[in-house]
């Protein structure tokens, strides 16, 4: 009796730490799994599919090549619609990443993507999708400009944005959603960013926290749909 006094509330701290961890590992595993469903849904439906999941930035430019802010001209293939928008917060992206989900609420589910590209100031300043260097003699001193969510690079830290309401307002594009101009290939990308604030079982016991953030991104070059 007082050797199982002694050793049962080790045991079951240890055996329920595990437990714990466990299922904290299943969670990242559904957060970055949907954010691989999402950055994969963004890729596929670009803007030459019939409901392109969209940037905030549109495939617009007079010289047929890269974009431009506030440009006249556009580049509008027949298909281009602002169907699946951040102004909706991606209801079809969001959908998908969310339909695999288990174990949780999929409502809890925070979803959010940002577009990257190379720019350019030449032919003109303030241009977007742009193609890679060295791939146009029309083209140069392209540079790549990631996209931000809350201010950071997801890719880099994605630890530092935070997981809340504000989340799709807080996304700036460097690039549409666009792989192509007129067959010249831009290299534009889309990051997924997926996030859950769980709270495990038994927090604040065993030094469990009373919340952990998980957090998941991927990235996924554009791709071009007939």
């Amino acid at each position: 009796m007082v050797e199982l006094a002694l050793i049962l509330p080790l045991f079951l701290s240890l055996l329920l730490g595990i437990i714990v961890l466990g299922i904290g590992v299943f969670y990242q595993q559904q957060v970055t799994n949907a954010a691989r469903e999402a950055a994969r849904y963004a890729s596929v439906n670009s803007g030459t599919s019939i409901c392109p999941t969209v940037s905030r930035l549109d495939p617009k430019g007079t010289d047929g090549l890269s974009g431009r802010a506030g440009a006249t001209g556009a580049y509008q293939p027949l298909s281009y619609t602002r169907c699946d928008a951040p102004d909706a917060s991606w209801p079809s992206m969001v959908g998908r990443a969310r339909s695999l989900i288990f174990g949780f609420n999929p409502n809890s589910l925070r979803v959010a993507a940002c577009w990257s590209g190379y720019v350019t100031n030449t032919p003109a300043p303030g241009y977007y999708d742009a193609p890679p260097p060295d791939t146009d003699p029309n083209v140069a001193g392209q540079q790549w400009a990631p996209c931000t969510i809350a201010g950071q690079d997801p890719t880099l830290d994605p630890a530092q944005i935070a997981c809340d309401s504000g989340l799709v307002g807080s996304t700036v594009d460097t690039s549409s959603d666009i792989s192509e101009r007129q067959g010249l290939t831009v290299g534009n990308r889309v990051t997924a960013f997926a996030c859950y604030v769980w709270t495990p079982p038994l927090a604040g016991f065993l030094l469990i926290p009373q919340q952990v953030t998980l957090r998941g991104v991927i990235t996924e070059p554009i791709q071009r749909q007939q």
